[in-house]
């Protein structure tokens, strides 16, 4: 509809011979009372024009109201010069009506159709266990994905574990201690944690084992693998993985495949070395790469160091080679901290200067971020002390849903408390660190997922006591009031579009909010099902359409919705 609108005023800026050539905005209005839509675009051409945009829009509602467009009820002019747009009831029936219709592929579009994208997050340390911050990473990650999906593309996840560094090689230190042999039974993820901490710490105090942490770091590099510690590193990458996909897999993901920084590392050194002096430059032993003078927010970085081992730039240089030579996307879209941006401005510059094909590369690459998470409250962060497990930290809330809600089932539960955490992340712009509070994120009133989650609850329990069928097709009704629930219902493919242009879910999870509101509002001012009244089936279709746009808005958060609640 804002297509056609912004259409439409362009027919009439011709008719009254005014050049269709600055750009002017169609958007949805915040209060009804100034319409469903609104334009500026008597102001936008007034200053062209040198005209008055109050009477400039005079003028062209007066050419709209020509076109006679049944959809559209009434123009209004507003303000210094907007055009609002007042929609017939007919337009939200016919919407309410395809949002049932379509079911669960309500909000599809085709923006990638036919295209191939791939999506790259949660990429542990394999010898650190997954903590909070990778659990942010694979909250943003699913849901781009899954809009990814929505948009009509062919969609490969990824992740890029860190499994060989000098870091892992100093736990290894630590569990050939212990297990001389390599030959390891039953590695527990808290066991190789402390390990990885230990020999970090060793690492740090006492320099005579520096020369055996380093022959295990080369000896893991060269993959020799008749040796104690390649025996060691390959159980404990073997457990580790199979760890990370089980805590993903609680979370709703999985991934079609791994690229590994070890392997990334050596591809990346090749490629650094093959393009030095061309993009990189020599200095003092290391190879370093040096962006031009006026490029102040790029830094220079080292991509191989004085040791000849490649940086984690040169490692990411190796991760976007094999990335495209693997899967051939037409978008690559990877997920990291915000505080890898500035990494990332390096290697995408330096990577762009290679040639055109590597330029096209760095073209089709989107990077999005996440900030931190703090916890607010003593008793949080008490309990799960500075940078908490993604496993304790789902425990901890996972007990304050049984504590709320002790006669739900425990698959509810797991939903609950999944929806809480990871709202909290998503509602969140990209970029911004958060504050979990256990008290807001999970109530079933306000700014949470569980809020949301009980409104589609609300809906379906409603909808569970219509004893009758009703063909939806043939609803209508006498009410041509506009309620702003039936507004913000038909709202959801475009925000779903606004979300996948941006890669940001931060858009559904407002929305859901709003919905959510609405929708409790209307339930308490109507009794939707009475018999006594014609407009039951019409309640029931809005009430239908509720329920499916909040399950197809959670489903694009990767969250549930319970039976129950």
């Amino acid at each position: 509809m804002k297509n056609e609108i912004k259409n439409l005023i362009k027919d009439v800026l011709k008719n009254l011979d005014i050049e269709t050539d600055l750009d002017f905005v169609v958007e949805f209005s915040e209060d009804l009372k100034n319409g469903h839509f609104y334009t500026n675009v008597a102001m936008v051409y007034a200053k062209k024009l040198a005209s008055n945009p109050k009477e400039l829009a005079e003028k062209i509602k007066e050419e709209l109201e020509k076109k006679q467009n049944q959809e559209i009820q009434k123009i209004e002019v507003a303000g210094a010069g907007f055009i609002n747009f007042f929609l017939d009831k007919e337009f939200y029936i016919k919407e309410l009506r395809g949002i049932v219709s379509r079911g669960d592929n309500y909000g599809k579009n085709d923006l990638h159709k036919n295209k191939k994208i791939l999506v790259e997050h949660s990429s542990p340390n394999l010898f650190k266990p997954f903590h909070v911050g990778h659990m942010m990473n694979n909250a943003i990650g699913e849901s781009i994905k899954r809009l990814a999906e929505f948009s009509g593309a062919d969609v490969t996840t990824i992740s890029f574990p860190s499994d060989i560094s000098l870091g892992v090689a100093k736990a290894i230190f630590v569990i050939l201690e212990k297990s001389p042999d390599g030959n390891l039974l039953k590695p527990k993820i808290e066991i190789l944690g402390d390990a990885y901490v230990d020999g970090t710490k060793r690492y740090e105090e006492d320099e005579s084992i520096h020369a055996r942490v380093k022959e295990i770091a080369d000896n893991l590099y060269a993959e020799k693998k008749d040796t104690p510690e390649f025996r060691a590193f390959n159980v404990c990458k073997e457990f580790n993985i199979g760890y990370f996909e089980y805590l993903v897999a609680k979370l709703g993901s999985h991934f079609d495949g791994y690229i590994y920084e070890s392997e990334a590392g050596v591809r990346g050194k090749e490629i650094v070395l093959e393009n030095t002096p061309k993009v990189f430059t020599e200095s003092e032993g290391a190879i370093v790469y040096i962006p031009e003078e006026e490029k102040k927010h790029i830094n220079t970085a080292v991509f191989i160091n004085s040791q000849g081992n490649p940086t984690y730039e040169a490692k990411d240089v190796g991760l976007l080679d094999m990335k495209f030579e693997r899967y051939n996307p037409d978008l690559s879209v990877f997920i990291t901290d915000h505080q890898q941006t500035s990494h990332f401005d390096v290697v995408l510059d330096a990577c762009a200067k290679i040639d055109e094909d590597w330029k096209e590369r760095v073209g089709k690459s989107v990077h999005r971020t996440h900030g931190r998470m703090s916890f607010k409250g003593q008793k949080m962060s008490s309990r799960l002390g500075g940078v908490p497990l993604a496993e304790d930290l789902l425990d901890v809330v996972l007990e304050d849903v049984r504590e709320k809600s002790p006669d739900l089932d425990n698959e509810a539960k797991e939903k609950i408390s999944i929806s809480a955490l990871k709202f909290t992340i998503l509602k969140a712009m990209a970029g911004k660190n958060i504050d979990f509070d256990p008290a807001v994120s999970l109530s079933f009133e306000g700014d949470s997922g569980p809020y949301v989650q009980y409104s589609g609850v609300r809906a379906l329990s409603v909808l569970n006591k219509v004893s009758q069928d009703i063909d939806f097709s043939k609803v209508e009704t006498n009410n041509k009031d506009v309620s702003q629930l039936e507004v913000l219902l038909v709202r959801f493919p475009s925000v779903v579009e606004n979300s996948i242009v941006a890669w940001s879910p931060h858009y559904i999870a407002t929305y859901l909010l709003q919905v959510s509101q609405a929708f409790n509002s209307w339930y308490a001012q109507n009794k939707i099902i009475d018999e006594n009244n014609p407009e039951m089936p019409y309640n029931i279709l809005v009430t239908k359409s509720v329920a499916q746009v909040v399950k197809n808005g959670l489903y694009l958060l990767g969250i549930g919705l319970p039976e129950k609640m």
